[in-house]
């Protein structure tokens, strides 16, 4: 099939307040993010659906479905992100995630991690006193104060540089981040990946808590809770990078058995958190354990938090990564304590 995928970048351009507008036409805001993010395969989707995309962009569908442009990966060598929603290089990433989820950890650790492969990473700070992003203000190259001086700074590096950037969703809610986007497109500056953190909370409870976006990733509470880290939850996160025709077919493989594995486990904890393990069908018991090591696997030490958990921080290639996930789940790790398989690196 024709490689095929949502221009995501128009879209956000045009339509700002997506979840409003795709309300008003009969679009579940829950399937446009899905098309954005390559959830829902562009060439699987009803044709309805695009054309009231297209309506609501003022554009044609030629200039909505983009074919054959490749979707860049970002490898960070972390193990649940890269497997599961890989980063889009120039795309706009969004956390989703209550306070206390770790999605400020993730962040700090990306932006240490793609400052050693030569990017430049800028934040704007959001508005009032917020404590909790001085860890990441120390690691940025640069904190500043307006979008005017975020486009100023980005023109005058973006096309000698990659940029990482970073802001609060604030600045997405006051249409501020879809100007600057604009500004930038116009001008050429394709080089910037931008990161979207909600410092209140808020945006769990909502459809599309950003607009559209290439890559989401959605924490996860009880993950978080069972200090299960980074807390990212490997069903619902995504990314368009994961669109077949943009990614290996093995990786794409083995994600989704990945997936389908811990879709199943989830449900299995669940009835073995009310009525025990020994109440789980005899079929079922297998399953339940691969889960169980395939979760602790997923782990990972961080960088930026070597002072706090005693853990050197560890970088796994998703070629590691596919193969140990891929050996975890045909049952060459099924003799391995379930507790050893916490927080390591690859597996020997």
């Amino acid at each position: 099939m024709e490689n095929l995928r949502l221009n995501v970048t128009l879209l956000r351009r045009r339509v700002p307040n997506l979840t409003s507008a795709a309300k008003s036409v009969g679009l579940r805001p829950a399937t446009v993010s899905n098309l954005c993010t390559g959830k829902i395969p562009v060439g699987r989707s009803e044709v309805r659906t695009l054309v009231a995309l297209a309506s609501l962009a003022e554009c044609s569908l030629d200039e909505l479905i983009l074919r054959g442009e490749k979707v860049n990966m970002v490898e960070t060598g972390i193990k649940a992100l890269d497997l599961f929603a890989p980063l889009t290089k120039g795309g706009t990433v969004g956390l989703v995630a209550r306070p206390g989820m770790g999605q400020l950890v993730v962040i700090a650790e990306m932006l240490e991690r793609l400052k050693k492969e030569g990017y430049y990473s800028i934040m704007l700070k959001p508005e009032g006193e917020h404590p909790e992003i001085n860890d990441i203000e120390k690691i940025v190259d640069l904190v500043i104060n307006s979008i005017d001086d975020a486009y100023e700074k980005m023109v005058s590096i973006g096309k000698a540089k990659e940029i990482t950037f970073v802001t609060d969703r604030s600045h997405v809610i006051s249409g501020e981040i879809h100007r600057l986007q604009e500004r930038l497109h116009d001008v050429g500056v394709e080089s910037v990946t931008t990161f979207l953190v909600d410092l209140k909370g808020e945006a769990v409870d909502e459809d599309l808590p950003y607009g559209p976006l290439e890559t989401l990733w959605q924490f996860d509470a009880d993950l978080a809770a069972r200090r299960k880290f980074p807390a990212v939850n490997p069903i619902f996160s995504t990314s368009s990078v994961l669109e077949g025709a943009h990614i290996d077919p093995t990786h794409l493989t083995i994600q989704q058995r990945a997936r389908k594995l811990l879709r199943r486990y989830r449900e299995l904890r669940s009835i073995v958190n009310i009525k025990g393990e020994k109440s789980l069908p005899a079929s079922e018991v297998q399953t339940y354990k691969r889960g169980q090591r395939l979760e602790a696997y997923l782990t990972q030490p961080f960088y930026v938090a070597e002072s706090y958990s005693g853990q050197k921080g560890m970088t796994v290639s998703l070629q590691d990564t596919l193969s140990d996930v891929r050996k975890i789940l045909d049952g060459s790790f099924d003799s391995v304590d379930v507790e050893k398989m916490n927080y390591v690196g690859k597996l020997i």
